[in-house]
């Protein structure tokens, strides 16, 4: 636990420390999709599965904010413990691969959940709610941001340099987070789109982070937390074998 707790607040801090790069561009982001997509524009769209606009796509803004910050932060991170060879102190001592992996996924917890609070509080000055669920708000939002994060670790096991960090979010990340539902209700789409939907994970996630603001979803929660926890276990065997076996690490 001395090594997990070493390792946490060691991402944690980073976090902190750079506040202006982690915490401060999601909020700006944010507030200019209100601004533009909920004051400009959702008064001429009116509702959105009986809810007004604004109240639809806020939960959707926060996590995909969430979602990035959670990447973000363990590609950048442990990318940078391999390029400045650091990650090499890791592997020689006696913390294991389960400890090194939520390690790292701790500081995404920290960046991922800091942002998920100040976009809500965003969100909050232009809208309100009476929540429906709080178990299932932070249930899922744990759960995506784990999963993210996961998936940030393994690109940076990966990667070669510094573009490769930003090729998966620009070219996978943002198109499926744009897709998944963020501003509009799959139900809007025709049935052959629909089904295609189902194959993108982020849909699920948002869908069921917005039942927990709102009590209605395009999909079944039930669902909803079937593919988070088959996501999670999955990415989080990908990193494990990848750290055992050293890919990427060692030369």
């Amino acid at each position: 636990m001395i090594g997990f707790y070493t390792l946490a607040m060691k991402e944690a801090k980073r976090v902190l420390r750079i506040w202006r790069q982690t915490l401060v561009p999601p909020i700006i982001t944010t507030l200019l999709y209100f601004l533009i997509f909920g004051t400009l524009i959702g008064h001429r769209i009116g509702e959105m599965n009986g809810v007004n606009y604004m109240q639809f796509i806020a939960p959707g803004l926060i996590m995909m904010s969430a979602i990035t910050a959670a990447y973000n932060n363990t590609a950048s991170s442990f990318f940078l413990s391999k390029f400045v060879r650091n990650i090499e102190e890791l592997l020689v001592s006696p913390l294991s691969t389960h400890i090194i992996i939520w390690g790292y996924v701790a500081g995404s917890l920290v960046r991922g959940g800091l942002v998920g609070i100040l976009v809500t509080l965003v969100a909050l000055c232009f809208v309100s709610y009476e929540i429906y669920s709080w178990a299932v708000i932070v249930l899922t939002m744990l759960m995506t941001i784990i999963a993210f994060a996961l998936g940030g670790l393994i690109n940076a096991i990966f990667a070669k340099t510094f573009d490769d960090i930003g090729t998966i979010p620009t070219f996978v990340l943002t198109p499926l987070t744009y897709l998944g539902g963020v501003f509009y209700s799959i139900s809007l789409l025709p049935p052959f789109w629909q089904s295609v939907s189902q194959f993108n994970p982020i849909v699920y996630m948002i869908s069921g982070f917005r039942y927990g603001f709102l009590g209605t979803a395009d999909v079944s929660i039930y669902y909803t937390f079937g593919v988070l926890a088959g996501f999670v276990l999955g990415l989080y065997l990908i990193a494990y074998t990848l750290i055992e076996k050293g890919v990427g690490l060692r030369s």
